[in-house]
């Protein structure tokens, strides 16, 4: 009897669908076509100045050729603590604090270190398409909470409850959301938290997009609106998004002193410490003042406005205004079933498939995230590719039949 060559644990992991759009757009591009990509969430600005500087000077000091601790360099955990209570308003100590290889590191050693085998977590769809394998991976079983256009994403209490099992260990919880925009209010935030601490659950709060909320919308960590959650949260984070530097790859988990031991444990046989180049950027970056993240939101919140405009413009297309982050996510399930250049696409798979294949666009279609019938639509990428990237869109699918 032949065994498989492969693991079944590792067989059963999806390829990153977003990073799949985006190397096939890439490939494309790089064949001659003039492929405009909306699929990676990857802000198209350079790392600040200041950051890169930091960097350069690491690279010379002779501290940094060498192992450091695991668990991060102290001064950037302590940095990390501070500007956690600087941001949110979540007081923590340096002894709370993991650095890790960016947030996918991050959101698989919490997993890792919380779940157990049949340990079920809830997870609010349309969802970033990195959590369920995360959860896999650990052995849980995800339990999806699906939302939709018409509440703005967003979850409700009676929905987690109607979800919740005795076998419900955690909640996933993410605002503003990947790939939705969708944010919480405060109000929100606080009966969503109050829910899970009666109900003595882990939550899991993914807070990367802190920093990017537009309008009246505004970020509300959910440690620091329920303190009743005491010891169970674990909040992830990491200097991707907020300071263009997706390539870094620096994140951190903040959670109790416990599990922050187990998962540096994890980390010191998995990975080790994180370069110690890219940990002296990233202090620079949390160390610095907030101003370059200013005028990187100010070009989002227009991009936001004339992509929603222009999406909303289409007939058969729906798209909720997104309220942080940098993605639209709208509804195209009127659009299934109709012709386009002489297919009829019964799913947004197939129509992103066309999309990308005769109008020279890339999208990712919301099966990657739960919930067929999407497209999300990345606006992190300059203007003038921005309305020429919808342009073809609306041209292509005002030509349906």
């Amino acid at each position: 009897m032949t065994r498989p060559r492969i693991s079944a644990r590792i067989s059963a992991i999806s390829e990153s669908a977003t990073l799949a759009v985006d190397a096939k757009a890439k490939a494309m591009k790089a064949a001659g076509r003039p492929v405009i990509g909306f699929g990676a969430g990857e802000p198209d600005f350079p790392t600040p100045d200041y950051i890169v500087e930091a960097a350069v000077e690491a690279c010379r000091n002779p501290r940094f050729h060498k192992y450091t601790p695991a668990g991060g360099l102290p001064e950037l955990k302590q940095a990390i603590a501070d500007k956690t209570l600087r941001d949110s308003g979540y007081r923590v100590d340096a002894t709370q604090v993991l650095v890790t290889n960016g947030g996918k590191q991050a959101v698989y050693e919490a997993f890792a270190t919380l779940l157990d085998p049949g340990d079920e977590v809830l997870v609010v769809a349309p969802y970033w398409t990195t959590y369920p394998e995360a959860i896999k991976l650990a052995g849980g079983v995800q339990v999806d909470v699906v939302t939709d256009e018409t509440t703005g994403y967003l979850a409700s209490v009676e929905q987690l409850e109607a979800a919740r099992t005795d076998r419900t260990k955690a909640l996933l919880f993410v605002s503003p959301s990947n790939p939705t925009g969708a944010v919480y209010s405060p109000e929100q935030v606080e009966a969503i938290g109050r829910w899970a601490a009666e109900h003595d659950l882990w939550v899991v709060t993914d807070e990367i997009y802190e920093h990017l909320t537009y309008g009246d919308a505004r970020f509300s960590s959910i440690a620091t609106a329920v303190p009743e959650l005491g010891d169970k949260v674990v909040v992830l984070n990491g200097v991707a998004k907020t300071y263009a530097m997706t390539g870094w790859r620096v994140g951190w988990l903040i959670g109790p002193k416990d599990v922050v031991k187990a998962a540096t444990n994890l980390q010191s046989h998995a990975t080790s410490n994180v370069s110690n180049v890219a940990q002296a950027a990233a202090l620079a970056a949390v160390t610095g003042d907030l101003s370059a993240v200013a005028r990187m939101r100010e070009a989002f919140d227009r991009r936001r406005q004339t992509m929603v405009r222009m999406l909303n413009e289409i007939p058969g297309v729906v798209c909720p205004e997104p309220k942080g982050a940098f993605y639209a996510y709208p509804s195209v399930k009127e659009l299934l079933g109709k012709e386009f250049a002489g297919r009829r696409p019964q799913t947004s798979a197939e129509l992103a498939e066309i999309i990308l294949e005769e109008a020279e666009v890339a999208l990712v279609p919301g099966e990657a995230f739960g919930t067929p019938g999407y497209f999300r639509l990345s606006y992190a990428l300059g203007d003038e590719d921005l309305v020429e990237g919808v342009s073809r869109v609306a041209k292509f699918l005002g030509d349906a039949r």
